[in-house]
């Protein structure tokens, strides 16, 4: 069941992001060669039209391939009339740019969703602990959060995130109590016992049932949610807060829906539905966000030489994108490799 659930999640995800390159791409009139889903050998395939669609054995991936997008020229130095390169710039840069944006789309729905049925949750203080920071700087029970350090606060777990998040820095806490607004700053508390500081909260959440308009509300602060816990997540990893420990690959992504699945099932096939749903939105804005980064070979990497382009009014030469985007592609290759292997170690240990 694992694996099943595993490989519709990662095929939903997948196929969403390389459908969006297709759709685009088509709609720009720029021929694509194959649609894949996988990488590696190829398991089965059927051909329609001018596209080639493949199924690939190792779910690390997929594929959109434009023709022509790897630098190959016609004669003369003249792209053939429906070739990734005969299109114009923004063409170009609108279809490579909606593969990260059907990965949000897709996120969204899914909010939608799991809004819709299970509700939502406003940042309201259940309990101030006795002698806490919390207490301290004077907020009470029943104080909603609106801000922490400027950011808009709209669902209790980016308060938690947040807490986590914390080395010891001063946060400027604003609250609505009573109707009347209010402002402290909270300097959260060190524990050495849990190794991490704490602001001093027993519960940050009021759960409530949406109605029809808040579903759309509260489904777009969810995904809000996930792209912002996804960039401070790639802050930390950057500046080496984040472990080896602490990056999945495709077999620790497998065993988290293996764990969620036990844990879910005994409540019912519509709560695990829901908890793959969730899943599901943190796999597809991951992918989203993770694509845009300005890294060769990745869809930002590719949106980089295009904006160039636009900005110059002329390309670079497309044989030397192709070798920065070749030699982006094997360092990938390697990252992969590393994090699979990472994944298995953690499974014997």
């Amino acid at each position: 069941m694992t694996i099943i659930l595993f490989l519709l999640i990662f095929g939903l995800v997948v196929i969403s992001h390389e459908f969006g390159h297709f759709l685009l791409a088509k709609k720009n009139g720029i021929r694509v060669v194959e649609f894949s889903v996988g990488m590696g050998p190829t398991l089965f395939h059927f051909k329609k039209g001018e596209t080639i669609y493949s199924l690939k054995a190792l779910p690390i991936g997929g594929a959109c391939v434009f023709d022509g997008e790897d630098g190959m020229m016609a004669k003369e130095g003249v792209p053939d009339e429906g070739s990734f390169l005969a299109a114009s710039v923004w063409a170009r840069i609108s279809s490579v740019v909606a593969g990260p944006l059907f990965n949000l789309i897709l996120a969204y729905v899914l909010s939608l969703i799991v809004v819709a049925f299970t509700g939502s949750n406003r940042p309201v203080i259940q309990t101030v602990l006795p002698g806490s920071a919390a207490e301290a700087a004077g907020l009470q029970s029943g104080d909603r959060i609106t801000k922490i350090n400027g950011e808009r606060i709209h669902l209790g777990q980016q308060v938690t995130l947040i807490s986590w998040l914390n080395k010891g820095e001063d946060l400027t806490v604003e609250y609505v109590r009573g109707g009347e607004s209010g402002r402290v700053t909270v300097t959260p508390a060190y524990d050495s016992a849990a190794g991490r500081y704490y602001m001093g909260f027993m519960g940050v959440s009021e759960y409530f049932r949406c109605n029809a308009l808040e579903v759309f509300q509260y489904g777009f602060y969810e995904l809000e949610y996930w792209v912002g816990s996804t960039f401070k997540s790639l802050g930390m990893l950057f500046t080496g807060q984040v472990t080896r420990d602490d990056v999945a690959g495709p077999v620790g992504i497998a065993q988290m829906v293996g764990e969620t699945y036990e844990t879910e099932k005994e409540y019912g096939i519509g709560y695990v539905i829901l908890s793959m749903m969730n899943i599901t939105i943190l796999l597809s804005v991951n992918l989203g966000i993770l694509n845009l980064l300005p890294v060769p070979a990745l869809d930002g990497g590719r949106l980089v030489f295009l904006l160039i382009e636009a900005v110059r009014g002329k390309p670079i030469p497309p044989e030397k994108e192709g070798m920065v985007h070749l030699a982006g592609m094997a360092a990938l290759m390697l990252l992969m490799v590393f994090v699979l292997f990472n994944d298995i170690s953690r499974l014997f240990s």
